[in-house]
């Protein structure tokens, strides 16, 4: 097994987040990485306590800000492709690397820290070559796994209890009341700094977790708004073998050849669907819109002003040129391309059949 990547993300967390994955988790089996993450949250242990006071105690950035906007979705089902575009638009605040990296203090230290941080930036994403810029747009998830201990990505960090956290940090299932309310806390603590390092700016938020989270995230921001992009079924699934595997080697802690990786992303998809269908359900039309990643991918302009129009957001003249452009940069970029055995499509067709059947996506030739 390959060793993890020595800059961990896990650099970013706090000792008291440290102190809770380590009682759950173990050690891992790499102290050189333990201790240079330990060492991180020591040192950078004033800049965060700082930080995390000011923050408190300055006021909302404005009164009455524009609700966030969430792009939801599988993994693997395009939420990227739109993430990155929708981030051009200059009404949109989102999450940069520094604040994925640093999100305790990314508005102290990470100002510091800015050109050594920007340098270190690896050149692209490990799963599919997606360029990795000093203002590309992050998930948060990897900030909220550094802040507080219910995230998906601690299974990726100690893959030995992977699905105890895969099913805490996406249906919260085994969480206690406290564990909930500071995954909630680090929200929007984390969303408050945000705004206050974008003021003005319309938060725009990506998350695949967040597919099975829209009551939640509703309960926080009653007037969020979200975007579900879905993608070919037997796609998803064979893209998401490879995201988790390339995750595992850049990521883990601990050994991972045992994790039931197929069988947990066959009944996972299911459970992430139903709760967003359920969650969807009584949504208003101006809340709340999906897009075919294949529609989008081919023909992303009218899309996206689909997009703007239900939503009923403002700007879309202004942002048009900047879609435009990016689009135009992005021309160039191949993604990834899989083999399908007949038995991956047997077991995704059996599996997955009423999303295949609600989308109607026929299988790809074996």
């Amino acid at each position: 097994m390959s060793q993890p990547r020595l800059l961990h993300p896990l650099m970013g967390s706090n000792l008291k987040t440290l102190r809770s994955l380590i009682a759950r988790n173990g050690t891992g089996q790499y102290p050189l990485h333990l201790a240079i993450i330990m060492t991180a949250a020591v040192l950078r242990w004033p800049f965060s306590t700082y930080e995390r006071w000011q923050v408190t105690q300055l006021p909302s950035p404005q009164p009455n800000p524009a609700p966030p906007v969430f792009i939801v979705g599988h993994w693997r089902s395009g939420t990227t492709f739109l993430y990155n575009l929708l981030s051009r638009s200059s009404q949109f605040a989102y999450v940069t690397p520094i604040a994925t990296g640093l999100p305790w203090d990314f508005l102290t230290i990470g100002k510091l820290l800015k050109p050594i941080l920007e340098r270190a930036l690896p050149k692209g994403r490990f799963i599919d070559r997606v360029p990795v810029n000093p203002d590309s747009p992050q998930e948060d998830e990897i900030a909220l796994a550094s802040m507080q201990p219910v995230s998906f990505y601690h299974g990726l960090y100690f893959p030995e209890h992977f699905v105890e956290n895969f099913n805490a940090g996406i249906f919260f299932e085994g969480c206690s009341e406290p564990e909930i309310e500071g995954w909630r806390w680090a929200m929007m603590h984390f969303c408050q700094k945000l705004q206050l390092q974008n003021p003005g700016q319309q938060l725009l938020i990506k998350n695949p977790v967040y597919t099975a989270r829209i009551q939640q995230l509703r309960s926080l921001w009653p007037n969020a708004k979200f975007i579900h992009i879905y993608r070919n079924p037997y796609v998803v699934f064979q893209s998401t073998l490879n995201f988790y595997n390339k995750l595992f080697h850049e990521l883990s802690l601990q050994r991972f050849d045992q994790v039931p990786i197929e069988e947990i992303v066959l009944s996972s998809y299911p459970k992430m669907m139903n709760a967003l269908f359920r969650d969807t359900a009584q949504l208003p039309q101006q809340d709340f819109v999906e897009i075919q990643f294949e529609m989008f991918e081919t023909n992303p302009l009218p899309q996206l002003q689909k997009v703007y129009a239900q939503l009923e957001l403002d700007g879309w003249e202004t942002a048009e040129p900047a879609f435009q452009r990016y689009l135009k940069a992005q021309k160039n970029y191949r993604k990834n391309h899989y083999a399908f055995e007949q038995r991956t499509l047997e077991r995704v067709q059996t599996r997955w059949q009423p999303f295949i059947e609600r989308w109607n996506y026929p299988p790809p030739p074996a």
